[in-house]
Formats: structure tokens, C-alpha cells, sequence
């Protein structure tokens, strides 16, 4: 072993226990390895940032940008939607069902993006139903990572492992190509997990509003006397749509506190809403009804047109002397906030009793307390004056939010499988046919670049761009053949599965504690060198690789969607570990078996 070979271990273990212990950001810790391989003249400036312009990184960037107009424009949402029809199904059912829908989905859109939907769904359920989610979201987050390994732009990691083998001399791998061996393994996935559940928690909600900020706005709206609404009943207007949920029914004068889905609309009705913030920008857009955001007596508002890109929504934290306090939406004036316009309350919550009512059952209005926050629409010259009122602070600025139409949902879905078709076919690579999804998606408007620069996850992109000039380190100072050569002599004459063994549990084994792109990009070089040394196909290798990177089961913090989960304080680690560990013992033998019959 040269010293530079020694070195570059050095650094390799430092970043394994940075990543460990999570010590500093992801992209901190790319920066140092850039750093650190350069410092050592391991690698030349050029290749440094080589990652920055790798075609893994660019492809997964151009992915991100696609999966952020298909969440803006509702096609998560849409596609989701079918599970709230789910809850009349057994449990023992509902866990399959949803695992098997959560992977096909996860197969072409991020898998954070579905699964953090699924929790919102999931968290619906339980509410209205008693479902216990704790049932139901591991089983859910084991199902989305299968499902993006599944294809080649399921995950970054697969794009990653990919670009290496092509760099190496590999065939490139088809868009298709081992999807069989991915929907074998989420079958495999489906039924182990859901024999297992039955050793999970049985838990409700508590966890999942703090966590995912859930906490939903209360509005009030007006049905007109021309609405196409009036002669339908509740539940097939407004309960149908599973994020909004009706307090009250005003109706001449008399108040209902408990309308049912029976109960026929008619023109004068006030409905208060408790909704989220893009079921309240669909129902602020539609003609059937108004929101009340009446101005109080003698007040006009000013005959000022504003462009609608000009409009944000933000949100007001009521501080103690507010002139705000005690006022509703009602009799909140254009004056009171400088020409702002109120659309919702967000109720502050009463941690010495979370029960209480939102509002007394005597008075109709919701009025503003000390902690609670109103929802308002203003314009970007307003904004300047609303800043410097007293007593109350800006708490978020809402620019990305907006409701989508069904013509962008559709185009934006449309988009989304022309990539898929493009590289599916082979017709382009699949960076040529994700570039051409973004191009779609900002010259139809689906998405605008100003704002999705603040939605991409750029962590993940600076780890890609710092991790991948490490491959290139090992190359250089050949510590991939210097290793190559010892796992060759320590695996002797053995057989085929247990190199393809070996290799494929170190490296599920390395995903539990590490991120999964930083795995493969450590292990994929090496597993490519022992490939070509035994003179066997580096395909099969490759895959062991691709695979056992993803399989991050049996520790919450090996994959981005377990944490989130984790953190909710449902889960203890001993569920990962038992549960997740059982799953990766079950595959690993499988894996084993089927990739070894590919040599």
C-alpha cells in the first residue's frame, strides 16, 4: 500500500464518521472531500469540480426541477388521491395496497416528494377514520425506496451508479433494464413487511402535525346566489375534497356547528373551513363561492390594478398589543394592514389544553389572538408598509404557492411521460430527454426558474458534485485495484454468490450509516475492477451495487424518507432494526441468488 493509497483511506473513513454522525451538513462535508482530495494532488483542479459537471449531477438536477413542477401542479396530489377512497379496506389490506401504489409512484417521481404525501394522506386518514398511521408509514417508506430503485431515474443513486459504469467501460444500463429484479424485490418487500407489521406500534396522530407543519388554516367563504354549488349537499362539494373540513354552517342567522354531507347548500349559506394552504387557493379562485374579506364601514378599497405575479401570501404573527387583536377577518380593513387583504387565521395552539374550542360557540367570527397568525394577500409595494407595522412580525412568505388547473396538471403529467418514453425507447439518453422536460415545463409555464431555485435540494446536488471527484481519486492513486486485489485474494476460489454476496451486504451495510450516494460512489469503482479481474460480466456487480446502496432498512438515518418518519416520534430504532433487518436479511439472500445467475 502506497501512502497516497493510505491517505486517501484516511480521508475516506473521516467522511464515513462525518456522515455518521452527522456532524456537519451533506455539503459541507463535499466541499471538505473536494478540498481534501485537491490539497493532497489527488486529483487536478478540473477534475475537483468535474462533479459540477458530471452528467449524473445534471440529469439529477433536471429531475429535481421535473418533480417540482409536477408537485406544483398538483400531479402527486391527483395521483394520491384515489387512497383517501381507501379507508373502508381491512388494515391488512390497506398495507400492501399502499405500499404497492407508493412504489409504482416512487418509480418515476422522488421518492421524499411521495412519500411525504403519503403522510399527509395517511395522517387524514387516522383523523377521520382511527386508522393507525403507525402501521402504516414505514411500511409506506420501505415501499418508496424499492420502488425508486426500480429504474434508472427512480433515484440518484441508480443515475450515479450508472454514470460510473459507463466511465469505466460498462454498457450503459436501459431505462427498463432491471426493473424486473426491482419489482421482484418490492413484492418480496410488500409481503415481508406487511407479515411484520403486526409488530409495529399502534399509534395515532400524535407527532405528524408538528412535524410536518399540518397545522391548517380557518377561512370563511360565501355561497352566491348564482353558484352552480347551491342544490348539491356537502359531501359531494366540499367533503369529497379530502383536506378540507367544514366547523360551521351559517344559515339566515341560525348557526349549524355539525353540518353533515347531507346537508343541501343554498345561496347565503357561510361555511367556515379549516384547510390547508392550497385547498384555500382553489377555493379563493373558484366562481361557486367568495372568501369574506369584507372592509370595514365607509372604508373603499383603492382602484389599483396589480399584476397577479406581483401578489404573495403571507403570513402575520399576532405579538401582544397588536392593533390586529380582536378583530376577525370580517372587520380587519384594507386600512389596518396597508393594503393587505386578509383570507385566513391560523389558530396558535394551547399547549396547557389543545382541546380548547377555536372560537366561542356564541359569537360567529373567529377573532385574532396574541400567537395567532393571519393569512394575508399582499402586493409587493404594500409589502414595504405592512413590515413596519407595530406589533406583529412576518413569519413566512408563501410566493411559491398557487392553485393549480387541471389543463397544467395534465400537461405537466403529459411532460412527465414523454421523459420516460424518450428514454425508455432509447430514442435519447436520459439526460438529453430531462433536459428536454425542463425546457417543456418553463416554456408551458409549469414551473417558474426564479422560484425553483429555492425549492431544488441543492445539498444533494453539491454531495453528488463533491463525492463523485473521490471516484477519481481512487482511480488515480489506484486504491480501487490496490483493494480490488485484496478482496481477489481474500475471496480465493470461492464461488460466484459469495462475491456477489459479500459485495452486496457490505454495501447495504454501509447505507445504513451513510448516505446511499456516497456509498456507491465508494463501492461501484471497486466492484467494477473485481468484475473485470475474475473476467465476468461487471453488470451483475454494478447491480449488487446499485441495489444494496438503495436497501437502507435497517437504520432511520440511512435514507432521507426513514428520517422523516423517524423524527415524528412514532417509531423507536428497534422497529428499523427488527423489521428493516429482517427485510435486508430476505433480500440479500434473493439478491444474492438472482444476480448471481446473470454471470
Amino acid at each position: 500500500m502506497t501512502p497516497e493509497i493510505l491517505i486517501l483511506f484516511g480521508i475516506i473513513i473521516t467522511v464515513i464518521i462525518l456522515f455518521a454522525l452527522e456532524v456537519f451538513p451533506v455539503d459541507k462535508i463535499a466541499f471538505f472531500i473536494m478540498i481534501s482530495l485537491l490539497l493532497a494532488n489527488f486529483v487536478s483542479p478540473e477534475e475537483a469540480i468535474s462533479g459540477f459537471s458530471s452528467p449524473a449531477t445534471i440529469t439529477v438536477l433536471a429531475l429535481m426541477i421535473i418533480a417540482i413542477g409536477l408537485e406544483t401542479n398538483g400531479v402527486i396530489d391527483w395521483l394520491a388521491g384515489g387512497l383517501r377512497k381507501l379507508e373502508k379496506l381491512p388494515l391488512l389490506l390497506m398495507i400492501p395496497v399502499f405500499m404497492l401504489i407508493a412504489g409504482s409512484i416512487s418509480a418515476f417521481i422522488n421518492t421524499t416528494a411521495v412519500v411525504i404525501v403519503f403522510v399527509k394522506i395517511i395522517n387524514e386518514l387516522s383523523l377521520k377514520f382511527d386508522i393507525p398511521q403507525s402501521k402504516l408509514l414505514l411500511p409506506v417508506s420501505f415501499a418508496g425506496i424499492i420502488g425508486g430503485s426500480c429504474t434508472l431515474m427512480g433515484t440518484s443513486t441508480n443515475l450515479i451508479v450508472n454514470s460510473i459504469a459507463i466511465k469505466r467501460g460498462v454498457e450503459r444500463f436501459s431505462f427498463f433494464e432491471f426493473s424486473w429484479l426491482g419489482l421482484i424485490f418490492l413484492i418480496i418487500t410488500v409481503v415481508v413487511v406487511s407479515l411484520l407489521s403486526r409488530f409495529l406500534p399502534r399509534k395515532g396522530q400524535s407527532g405528524i402535525n408538528e412535524a410536518y407543519d399540518l397545522d391548517e388554516f380557518i377561512t370563511k367563504i360565501i355561497i352566491p346566489e348564482n353558484s352552480e354549488l347551491i342544490g348539491q349537499n356537502l359531501g359531494d362539494s366540499f367533503m369529497k375534497e379530502g383536506d378540507i373540513e367544514i366547523i360551521r354552517l351559517k344559515r339566515s342567522g341560525i348557526i349549524n356547528d355539525h353540518p353533515g354531507k347531507y346537508t343541501t347548500l343554498q345561496g347565503g349559506d357561510q361555511l367556515l373551513l379549516r384547510c390547508g394552504i392550497k385547498q384555500l387557493m382553489k377555493l379563493k379562485q373558484s366562481e361557486d363561492f367568495t372568501i369574506i374579506k369584507n372592509l370595514e364601514k365607509n372604508q373603499q378599497e383603492p382602484d389599483t390594478e396589480t399584476k397577479e405575479e406581483d401578489i404573495q401570501l403571507i403570513e402575520i404573527l399576532m405579538l401582544p398589543n397588536s392593533p390586529l387583536i380582536g378583530k376577525s377577518i370580517r372587520t380587519v380593513g384594507w386600512y389596518d394592514l396597508h393594503g393587505a387583504l386578509p383570507l385566513a387565521i391560523r389558530k396558535r395552539r394551547n399547549l396547557r389544553n389543545p382541546h380548547r374550542r377555536i372560537f366561542d360557540k356564541k359569537r360567529d367570527e373567529i377573532e385574532l389572538r396574541v400567537g395567532d397568525r393571519l393569512l394575508v394577500e399582499v402586493s409587493d409595494d404594500a409589502l414595504a408598509q405592512l413590515q413596519k407595522m407595530d406589533n406583529i412580525t412576518i413569519l413566512q412568505e408563501h410566493q411559491d404557492v398557487h392553485a393549480s388547473t387541471r389543463f397544467k396538471r395534465n400537461l405537466s403529467l403529459g411532460i412527465l411521460l414523454l421523459v420516460i418514453g424518450l428514454s425508455a425507447f432509447s430514442i435519447f439518453p436520459i439526460l438529453k430527454s430531462a433536459l428536454v422536460g425542463v425546457f417543456l415545463m418553463i416554456f408551458f409555464k409549469c414551473i417558474d426558474l426564479g422560484k425553483v431555485y429555492s425549492q431544488v435540494n441543492w445539498q444533494i446536488i453539491f454531495l453528488l458534485a463533491g463525492m463523485i471527484p473521490l471516484g477519481v481519486a481512487m482511480n488515480n492513486t489506484g486504491a480501487d485495484t490496490w483493494l480490488a486485489e485484496q478482496l481477489l485474494e481474500f475471496f480465493g476460489d470461492k464461488s460466484n454468490y459469495i462475491v456477489i454476496g459479500f459485495l452486496f451486504l457490505v454495501t447495504m451495510f454501509l447505507s445504513g450509516f451513510i448516505s446511499n450516494n456516497a456509498t456507491a460512489i465508494i463501492i461501484a469503482p471497486i466492484a467494477i475492477t473485481i468484475a473485470l479481474s475474475l473476467k465476468l460480466d461487471p453488470k451483475p456487480f454494478v447491480l449488487a451495487v446499485l441495489f444494496g446502496a438503495n436497501f437502507s432498512f435497517f437504520t432511520p438515518i440511512g435514507y432521507q424518507t426513514n428520517t422523516i418518519i423517524y423524527g415524528m416520534g412514532i417509531y423507536r430504532f428497534k422497529h428499523f432494526l427488527m423489521i428493516g433487518g429482517a427485510l435486508s436479511l430476505v433480500l440479500w439472500i434473493v439478491a444474492t441468488f438472482l444476480l448471481s445467475r446473470g454471470l
